[in-house]
């Protein structure tokens, strides 16, 4: 498996990030880690042998990245007017710098002068930003597979709303998501999962809220519900991303 590793200096967040890559040709997709987590947990905790075959056969190439959570989403005791605008810039350095450094990349690597879009996937809390990556900016994002997050922002700002909060909250947005909105054509003609267990540790409620949501705004997104023994942990994960990931890149 080809792995390069690159940093690259954010002018969003003022700091160095870094990316690590997995592959050397096909569709581009972004893991963000877990809660507080760093670019290496793709590798750590083994979603890379889940993924090997994709990428091995140039099917996918994986860019691993880092979150700034501990500073903003995690940061019980700080300001949340700060932590939750600290996060937006997390949300530029992705959509305005981390998002045409992958452009080029695999356009270098497949020989393309275009690209299919991008791919978003996490677990846990790399859920919940993969999905909001993928409802918010659709002209970036055609796939995502978004495995036991939670979608409401009160899970970790509690009572505390304001409008950049607003608009990293799934099912805020979502319920007052108007009929007709363009978007919604691009969600459909893109691919979307959001699974979740019934298990020990897992949050469903925020899940079929939008479930329910989706459904009534006629959103084709696969939501699943796996059963009362699929825990919020590492092994299930594995299963849910071997069996979702043919369906999300097959063209």
């Amino acid at each position: 498996m080809e792995t390069n590793y690159f940093e690259m200096y954010s002018e969003n967040l003022s700091r160095t990030m870094p990316v690590k890559i997995y592959g050397h040709a096909g569709r581009p997709a972004l893991f963000i880690p877990c809660q507080d987590g760093r670019f290496w947990d793709f590798e750590n905790f083994h979603m890379t042998d889940i993924f090997a075959d994709w990428i091995d056969s140039g099917q996918c190439i994986v860019f691993s990245i880092d979150t700034i959570d501990a500073e903003t989403w995690s940061d019980k005791q700080g300001d949340p007017y700060q932590r939750i605008r600290l996060h937006e810039r997390w949300i530029d350095y992705i959509t305005r710098e981390l998002v045409p450094f992958i452009r080029n990349y695999v356009n270098e690597k497949n020989g393309w002068e275009g690209y299919p879009g991008i791919m978003t996937f996490g677990c846990s809390m790399g859920a919940t930003h993969a999905l909001n990556l993928y409802l918010r900016f659709p002209d970036l994002f055609d796939r995502c597979m978004a495995l036991s997050g939670v979608y409401n922002a009160s899970f970790f700002l509690g009572d505390y709303m304001d409008e950049v909060v607003y608009q990293n909250s799934p099912t805020d947005y979502m319920a007052n998501f108007p009929a007709g909105h363009p978007f919604i054509e691009e969600y459909n003609r893109h691919k979307g999962v959001v699974c979740v267990g019934l298990g020990a540790w897992e949050e469903p409620w925020s899940t079929r809220f939008l479930d329910e949501r989706f459904r009534e705004l006629g959103i084709h997104i696969w939501v699943d519900y796996w059963g009362e023994d699929v825990n919020h942990d590492w092994p299930w994960w594995y299963k849910q991303a071997a069996y979702f990931l043919p369906y999300l890149l097959d063209e």
